[in-house]
This record gives structure tokens, sequence and C-alpha cells, in this order.
């Protein structure tokens, strides 16, 4: 098929790799203008673009596609079968919506009607979900409320972050979208009512409706009165911002472990051995260091169970683990954090 692949960060560069492998002709690539990144506040193009260009695909960077109708029309004249959209970043509008024949299709990272709109993965994790997923759907002008053509979920693992869970859905979206792409074109063109029907979509409902509201800074700030698993999925789903503060400076927690009974089976061998019933655990302030373990980290209170930090990145420095953590910290048991 001929399509028009939409898509701006990393998470959607395997989808675009994959459906050029599939054999599709992709016309065009739309993805975001190019912002100022990094230290140098360097003027970068987006993932998408930078891969785009290096497969030698026309891109389109409109800052507004739905006020931008020059781009609107340069789109059109593509001629692209269908429309494939991956974390785009804007709403596309009902006369981009309605271009393409075969009709818009998006990767979406959640299971429907879970987590509509941005931040899916982040979201999943810091609600603690027991399992995540993919779906494809066709597209309208609200925010991810379109029928779902094909869908995968897979187990969430606690001890997964937001990168590694976001690594594994961007390939198994990948995986999905070239599945769905025969399926789309054996449907044939047409009405768009009359098309999902021959696909057998499935209309979302409004059972287990959740909305991944835009995380904002005071998101990423530990609270140390909040339970150990409550802080761990903070970690897990916003790393590597999930921040408190030590002696002054800002400290990204990295890699956590809710020293938690129930949980020992799901924890690395080495936490799992420092579980002890909850009174057992001496009473200390939320964010005091209770234990120095060289080779692991820091045991730090909670408003519950401890918590072990086991990476963490100090302000001025690269990120460290166990001992060298323990180095950088200069800590001490009874020293608090926050």
């Amino acid at each position: 098929m001929k399509l028009l692949f939409w898509g701006t960060p990393a998470y959607a560069v395997p989808s675009l790799d994959a459906l050029v492998a599939a054999g599709h002709q992709l016309v065009g690539v739309v993805s975001q203008p190019d912002r100022r990144r990094g230290r140098g506040n360097t003027l970068m193009p987006s993932p998408v673009k930078a891969r785009a260009l290096e497969l030698g695909i026309p891109v389109f960077c409109p800052e507004r596609i739905r006020r931008d109708t020059d781009c609107q029309r340069q789109l059109a004249d593509l001629g692209a079968d269908a429309s494939v959209v991956v974390a785009f970043g804007q709403i596309l509008p009902k006369e981009v919506l309605d271009q393409p024949p075969y009709g818009c299709w998006n990767g979406h990272g959640s299971l429907l009607p879970r987590w509509r709109g941005a931040g899916p993965i982040q979201w999943c994790l810091l609600e603690g979900d027991a399992q995540t997923g993919v779906g494809v759907m066709a597209m309208e002008p609200g925010l991810d409320t379109g029928p779902v053509l094909l869908e995968r979920a897979i187990p969430i693992g606690l001890l997964e972050n937001a990168q590694q869970l976001g690594g594994r859905l961007a390939q198994l979206t990948a995986e999905l979208l070239v599945e769905a792409m025969p399926r789309i074109e054996a449907a044939g063109p047409g009405p768009e009512a009359e098309r999902l029907a021959r696909l057998g979509v499935r209309p979302q409902g409004t059972e287990g409706l959740t909305t991944a509201r835009l995380l904002q800074k005071a998101d990423f700030q530990i609270d140390w009165s909040q339970s150990a698993l409550a802080i761990h999925r903070r970690v897990m789903g916003l790393y590597p911002g999930a921040t408190t503060g030590w002696n002054g400076k800002r400290l990204k927690l990295l890699a956590t472990e809710p020293l938690v009974q129930r949980l020992a089976p799901q924890l690395s061998p080495e936490a799992a051995a420092l579980v002890r019933p909850a009174e057992a655990t001496p009473a200390a302030a939320p964010g005091t260091v209770l234990q120095l373990l060289p080779e692991l980290g820091l045991v730090v209170a909670t408003g519950g169970c401890p918590l072990l930090v086991r990476s963490a990145q100090l302000e001025g420095k690269g990120a460290a683990s166990g001992g060298q953590l323990l180095q950088q910290l200069q800590a001490n048991a009874g020293d608090r954090l926050g």
C-alpha cells in the first residue's frame, strides 16, 4: 500500500521501519518540528524525522496541522492509500482524516478505552496495572475514541520501568500494524461505515475508560510519606525523572524495589532476602536511611514498608548503583532524603 506515516518519538521508529520492511511504499512522513534539546540547546530533529531522512522519505513538519491548510493540501497530493499514526503528538482534523480512501489508523500503546491520550505507558505503571498492550484503531476526530481492529495484551513486570516497557510495546505496535495492513487493504476503499463493517472492528465502550492526563512538574517529586509500592511505581513510571532531595541537591531515583512481604516472589533474590514482616521494621521518619548495603544500595523508610534504592543519579554526577552510589552520597544511617 501507499502509506503516509505520522510519528515523532523513538517509540514510533520500529513501526516506520517495519512498514518499510514489509514492502509498503512510504510516500511521506509527518513529524513534529525540530526542537531544541540537550545541554547545548541545539535544534534537533525528532527520532522519526531523522530515520525518515535516512530512508530517503519526504518529511513534513507542520507546527499545527489543524491550521496548516497548505500542508494539508501537500499531503493530499501524495495520494496515500492510508495514513498510519504512532505517537504523532497532535490531533488530526477531519479534513486530514477524510483524505486517504482506506482510512487513518493509529497504533496506540494501551488497551483501549483504558489510558486514552498522551502518556499511557507512564500511567499504567503509575497506577500499578497488571497488564497493558497495544491496539490498532480507526481514527476519529476525538481523542483515541475510534473502534479497534487488532489488540494484544502483555503483562507488566514489577521491576519494569517506562523505558523498558515502552521498548516492548513499540515492537508490538510495529508487529500489529504490519499484520493490520493486509486486512485493511483487503477490505477495500469506500464509505467509512461500510469499510469498518467489513473489517469487523470492535467499538470502544465506556467501561474502564480512563484518560492519561498530562504530567506536571509536581508528579516527579517523591513523597516519602507514601507507601514503598507507591514510590516504586513513581520511579518506574516516570523513569528516569522521579526526583528527591539530598543535601540540597537533586537526586533522581532510577531503580528501586519495594520491600513488601507479599511482593517478595516478584523481587530480585537479593531484595527478597531483605524483606521482613512489617512489625520487624524499625520505626523511622519517612525518607530516613535505614541501612547501607555496599552491593545493593540503601534501604530507606517510607510511609509503609522500606524501599531499596538500587540506582540513582545525583545532580552533577552520572548514574550510580550499589557501592558507587553510596560513595557518591556519603550517606550514613539516620540521614534523610527529601
